[in-house]
């Protein structure tokens, strides 16, 4: 029978936040597209290396050399670099040498990203959108990178300024909650709850929030409720349950 299930659309890519922290990168290259696919990755808090000869390198890259904030290797590209990496990045205007850099990479089952050259890619970089934890991506799937960039800007320019601010305050209340109510069984409930207080109050009020409104507000999770900012900090109805600063409540 018929149902209303969404359409395959098919030809996409699967857009995930890959957690590299502490992997380790290889950047070929030191031109202008490595120092965005370096800064990209630093800001993933990635292990990061850079094999180009000094003369490639473009005053940004040699600016994160001089800087220590990547390790720097002074010459071509040579096959031993692929040894412990976990993923490669190439930006070097020699199709050849790309080419088989991506080969050496398919043979050690290593995520490779070929930069202009989509058929060599296991991953795209798409334009993203970053305010504090916030990260907003489009992705033309390798079909047009300046258009993915005028469509993230006009995204970014209808965000409210705030959002990375109250999405920040939004990760404290969620961390506290866990710690007085971190049971198993209370999963549901504390999403739920998080879900309330995400819906009803504003993003201002999320942003203005103190620790100690969050303690407050923790303290209406037993009876599932979310009051506002301003009830929080009138004390309206708080009589029945109130938050011990611990684990519980009295």
């Amino acid at each position: 029978m018929p149902q209303n299930f969404p359409a395959v659309q098919g030809g996409g890519s699967l857009i995930l936040a890959w957690q590299i922290k502490n992997k380790r990168v290889l950047v070929v290259g030191g031109g202008e597209v490595a120092a965005g696919r370096i800064l990209n990755v630093l800001n993933a808090d990635a292990k990061v290396t850079v094999v180009s000869p000094r003369e490639g390198l473009n005053d940004e890259v040699a600016y994160r050399v001089a800087e220590s904030q990547v390790d720097y290797v002074d010459r071509k590209f040579e096959p031993s670099d692929l040894d412990n990496v976990d993923m490669v990045l190439t930006a070097v205007d020699d199709p050849e040498a790309s080419t088989q850099i991506w080969k050496l990479c398919k043979e050690r089952n290593i995520a490779a990203n070929i930069a202009d050259v989509p058929p060599e890619c296991d991953f795209y970089f798409g334009s993203v959108h970053r305010d504090g934890p916030l990260q907003i991506m489009v992705s033309t799937n390798g079909n047009g990178p300046k258009l993915a960039s005028i469509v993230r800007k006009q995204i970014a320019g209808n965000l409210p300024e705030n959002i990375g601010a109250a999405i920040q305050k939004v990760g404290m209340l969620r961390r506290k909650l866990r710690k007085v109510a971190p049971a198993t069984e209370e999963g549901p409930k504390r999403m739920q709850w998080m879900s309330g207080v995400c819906e009803s109050w504003s993003l201002d009020d999320l942003v203005a929030m103190e620790e100690k409104d969050m303690e407050e507000l923790l303290g209406f999770y037993p009876l599932g409720e979310f009051p506002s900012l301003e009830r929080i900090r009138l004390g309206d109805g708080f009589q029945e349950y109130a938050f011990d600063g611990s684990f519980g409540w009295f």
